[in-house]
């Protein structure tokens, strides 16, 4: 198992991949400074709903008539959908999201997206991520540049290896920058390196390939990804047990929240941190109330919803935000799925959410209010809810250096959040 320094270093970021044979020098006592968190304020989780979501059969326009012509077969039924509000409804299957929407928890913005036209998977995820849409020669992610931004008002500040975090194999397009951060793979590998006999030559490469280092860049990755390891040991990841209440679905993206609820919960100094749930691209047998879509969501609402229980009283310190590349088109088609669309739906939550409300001006579903004559059209640009996001959570005031180009300002922000 050979391990090179390009499987620590990625885009200008590092990342430590999770593996069971950590080597044992790496289970030594994290310093005390390691240990106390860096970031005292709020905390931002991103969500990237990969594939596409259909924003129309998620948050069901329910009073819509139009949206019942267009989905003969897909439409969920007046009678089935959870009232928001008399006009707006959720999907049946993410039943475990209501309380948070009575709780005025959970906030949800409307027909938004990318003004970018592509209905390319690939352009339009990495538009989202790098916050730039329609440029591609943006070399780092928006999130990346939050944390830039905030340094730029807080630069005598110390901070965590864990202050920017994502789970998976990787350092996400949205983290990738000049801020340091690190991707886990999994999250209770780290607490076994020690005891696997098998760690032994892998632990003398590891250490002969930075210890001897003079290049400062190499040095100071080097550096932070054994801090991060130590710290991950120290937080003691295999006996971590979530808050009582807290049930987390089965499989990648429920693992993958619990793992970031642990790393926010174990006072690693975690600022932003990012996961991402796939499988969302319907064009055939989406289904309605039951199929494909339906078991995505219940995925993804349960998920959230134990994420949330998990926080317990650290809960009002939390902004989850989630997003997709673009949505699906008013229309089904003919295999009773949808295709690439452009307005999509976006959920807000956390203690300082405003929530219990859908935001965003609704441009109606009749065929003279589409964009292209087949789409919902956009209202709120995706940048506008990322940007009071950022600017709420991480402090980062320089909009400009964030979202270039899109000229946000705080002052037109729709409010989603308490400052």
């Amino acid at each position: 198992m050979p391990i090179t320094r390009r499987a620590f270093m990625k885009g200008g970021a590092m990342a430590v991949v999770g593996t069971s044979a950590i080597p044992s020098f790496l289970t030594r006592t994290v310093l005390a400074q390691a240990t106390t968190a860096q970031a005292q304020g709020k905390k931002l989780v991103v969500i990237f709903q990969r594939g596409a979501a259909d924003g129309l059969n998620i948050v069901v326009p329910h009073r819509e008539s139009a949206y019942y012509q267009m989905r003969p077969t897909i439409a969920i039924q007046q009678n089935q959908v959870i009232d928001l509000d008399g006009f707006f409804g959720l999907h049946p299957a993410m039943q475990p999201l209501k309380p948070l929407w009575d709780q005025r928890h959970l906030a949800i913005v409307h027909a938004c997206g990318s003004p970018d036209p592509t209905r390319s998977h690939f352009d339009a995820q990495d538009y989202m991520e790098s916050g730039t849409p329609g440029v591609k020669a943006t070399s780092d992610g928006w999130l990346n540049r939050a944390l830039q931004a905030e340094d730029a008002c807080c630069a005598a500040r110390k901070h965590s290896a864990f202050r920017a975090v994502a789970l998976g194999t990787q350092v996400p397009r949205t983290l990738e920058g000049k801020i340091p951060a690190v991707a886990v793979n999994n999250v209770r590998d780290f607490s076994v390196g020690g005891q696997n006999p098998a760690a032994a030559p892998v632990a003398a490469s590891f250490e002969a390939m930075y210890a001897d280092s003079v290049s400062a860049v190499l040095h100071g990755t080097g550096s932070e990804t054994f801090e991060a390891v130590k710290m991950l040991q120290a937080s003691d990841p295999a006996k971590y047990t979530p808050a009582p209440g807290a049930i987390y679905p089965n499989g990648p993206f429920g693992n993958s929240l619990r793992q970031v609820a642990q790393l926010l919960k174990a006072n690693l100094g975690v600022e932003a941190a990012f996961t991402d749930i796939g499988g969302w691209d319907t064009h055939q047998n989406q289904g309605n109330v039951n199929g494909q879509l339906a078991n995505r969501l219940r995925d993804f609402s349960e998920g959230i919803a134990a994420f949330w229980t998990d926080m317990d009283d650290q809960a009002n310190d939390i902004v989850l935000v989630t997003m997709s590349e673009f949505g699906r088109t008013v229309h089904q088609n003919g295999t009773g799925g949808t295709d690439h669309g452009h307005a999509n739906v976006m959920f807000i939550v956390g203690g300082v959410v405003q929530g219990g409300r859908v935001y965003g001006k609704w441009p109606g579903m009749h065929q003279n209010q589409l964009y292209e004559g087949r789409d919902l059209a956009i209202t709120t640009d995706f940048r506008q809810v990322l940007g009071e996001a950022a600017y709420k959570t991480v402090g980062a005031r320089n909009l400009d250096l964030v979202f270039p180009g899109a000229n946000l300002q705080s002052n037109h922000f729709l409010n989603i959040m308490k400052v």
